[in-house]
Order: C-alpha cells, then sequence, then structure tokens
C-alpha cells in the first residue's frame, strides 16, 4: 500500500469489499470478468481522491464508500472500452479483458460497469452528483472518440493534444474530488478548487504516462512499451521531437505515427531523446502538479490534506 493510501485504509477496505458485492450478477461471465478486473488491482487513484477529499472536508458518512466505487466503476468501464478500441493485449501486466475472452464480452460488460454505477447513484440521490458524474461519463466519451480522430495525425497540436487528455483522463479525477465535496456540502470555493486540483492532477498523471511510453519497460509499465506508437498516438513526447528535431528526425517521426509502425521505435525513442521530448513532457507533468498542489491551500491541515500532496508528487515521480 502506498503512503498516500494509508490515511483511508480502512474505507479502502470497505471500497474494495463493496465493489465485489456491486458486481454480483446472474450472468455468470459478467462477474467473472469484474472480478478478473478488480483483482488486477492497480492504484485506483480515482477512488482515493473520493475518500480522501470526503475525509479532509470531514464528510464520514457511508456515501463516501459509494461514490468511491462508482467512480472505479466507470474508470473501469472506460478501459475495457479503450482496450477494445485500441486493440491492447496487455494492462497491469496481465492480458486484457479483450485479449483474454474477446471483443463483445468487454465492450457489454463495460456497458453493465456504467450502468451500476448509474444505479448506485441514484441510490446516493443527490442530483448535483449525478449531473457532475453524467456530464462526466459524456465528456470522457467525447475524449476517446477525438482521440480515434487525431489517430496517425503528426500536425496535431499541442492545445489538441491538452484537450484529449483533459476529456479522457483529467475529468475523471476532476470529478472524483468535485463530487466529494459536494456531498461534504463543501463551499462553491472550496468545491472548485478541489476540482481544479484534480484537473491538474489528472493532466500531470497522464503527461507522465505517456512520457513513459517512450522512457519505460513493459515490466514495470505493465503494459507493451511502443503501444502508443503502434495506435498512432500523437503524444507530447513525439509532438515536442517533431517540433524540435531536425527536418530528417521529424519526417522519420512522423512517418511512425502516420503508419503506426512500431518497428520504428527505438528509432523514435532515439529522437525522442535527442530533442528532450521526455524531458519536455515531465517538466509540463511537474508543473501540473505544483498547481494541484497550490490549490490545497484553502483545505484545513490534515493527514489527507498531506496524503492530497504526498499523491500529486507521486504523479511525476514514478515509474509505472
Amino acid at each position: 500500500m502506498l503512503p498516500f493510501h494509508q490515511a483511508v485504509a480502512t474505507d479502502f477496505e470497505q471500497v474494495n469489499q463493496l465493489i465485489i458485492d456491486k458486481l454480483h450478477s446472474n450472468v455468470g461471465l459478467v462477474e467473472n470478468i469484474g472480478h478478473y478486473l478488480v483483482e488486477a488491482g492497480g492504484k485506483r487513484l480515482r477512488p482515493l481522491l473520493v475518500l480522501l477529499c470526503a475525509n479532509a472536508l470531514g464528510y464520514k458518512k457511508e456515501a463516501r464508500l459509494e461514490l468511491a466505487a462508482i467512480i472505479e466503476f466507470i474508470h473501469t468501464a472506460t478501459l475495457l472500452h479503450d482496450d477494445v478500441v485500441d486493440v491492447s493485449a496487455l494492462r497491469r501486466g496481465r492480458p486484457t479483458a479483450n485479449a483474454q475472452w474477446g471483443n463483445a464480452p468487454s465492450v457489454l460488460v463495460g456497458d453493465f460497469l456504467y450502468s451500476r454505477a448509474f444505479q448506485m447513484m441514484v441510490r446516493i440521490g443527490n442530483m448535483d452528483v449525478m449531473g457532475i458524474l453524467a456530464d462526466t461519463t459524456n465528456t470522457i466519451s467525447e475524449g476517446e472518440v477525438q482521440q480515434l480522430v487525431n489517430a496517425k495525425n503528426p500536425a496535431i497540436t499541442e492545445a489538441d493534444y491538452y484537450t484529449v487528455i483533459h476529456k479522457k483522463t483529467a475529468a475523471l479525477f476532476e470529478a472524483a474530488c468535485e463530487t466529494a465535496a459536494v456531498l461534504a456540502g463543501a463551499e462553491p470555493a472550496l468545491r472548485q478548487a478541489l476540482r481544479t486540483y484534480g484537473y491538474h492532477l489528472g493532466l500531470a498523471f497522464q503527461l507522465v504516462d505517456d512520457a513513459l511510453d517512450y522512457q519505460g519497460d513493459a515490466e514495470s509499465l505493465g503494459k507493451n512499451v511502443g503501444d502508443d506508437l503502434a495506435e498512432g498516438k500523437p503524444t507530447l513526447p513525439l509532438l515536442r521531437a517533431m517540433q524540435q528535431g531536425t527536418e530528417a528526425q521529424a519526417a522519420l517521426v512522423a512517418k511512425a505515427l502516420r503508419e503506426g509502425d512500431a518497428s520504428q521505435l527505438d528509432a523514435v525513442v532515439t529522437v525522442v531523446e535527442a530533442t528532450g521530448g521526455a524531458t519536455y513532457t515531465l517538466d509540463a507533468a511537474r508543473a501540473q502538479a505544483q498547481k494541484a498542489i497550490a490549490q490545497l491551500a484553502e483545505l484545513p491541515d490534515s493527514d489527507y490534506k498531506k496524503a492530497l500532496i504526498s499523491l500529486a508528487n507521486f504523479s511525476v515521480d514514478r515509474d509505472h
């Protein structure tokens, strides 16, 4: 367990049990895939944000546990659909659900998790929470489609890139923090500050992920290195490499992107290193993490606030 989990360790155990309980279905395949995903673990940062923000605001009611499970279900549903779209074979060091069971079951179980999340939202019965999560789910879907549109296009701008990672990743971080503040009855300014914390944290997290795809190794990442290149994703390390590289370097990266040519990974990594593409991306991530921490100034001091600061620092200091 990472240090920032320890502040809410008991809550976390209850959320894990709640997730297992809510995966119940009369259809065995739903439960099989659901349990496979839960057992894969992962950092569970999004439900963690719910628990840390709720506790930091003194909110101890059971709804915080349900909200944390809802956020995890939405996230897991997006991963199931993501892996099908990206034809991914490995996640968290294990075969993806689509590699294990096929595309159709993965998509349908993703739909089950979305709908279960919305059933649970109704139980909480807070219209603000439902509104935020309905909008967020829609935003994530838009981000996925935009990423698909942008694929294999080396002409994408940094602004286009940031729009996609906001919608695909940061939006759910924002929602986790803001909905916890809503349940806690936080003042509008504090609610907005926590939402903004989630926004910057989510951007930092995705920026590091994108840098690691050109720096890490499959064992530590838990996915195949070069997957982004194979999918033709114009991420920031590549955009920077094309911007800063020689004409020949830029042409090499652009061609590999257009063709989704993972066989060119070593050559592309060499260009990314020579042009400081990964370093530039990591510097951008560190700046986002600091912006996130700055949003916590008005939050009362507590172990939960310390954990939120620690989480922001971890987001940029990790290797997976």
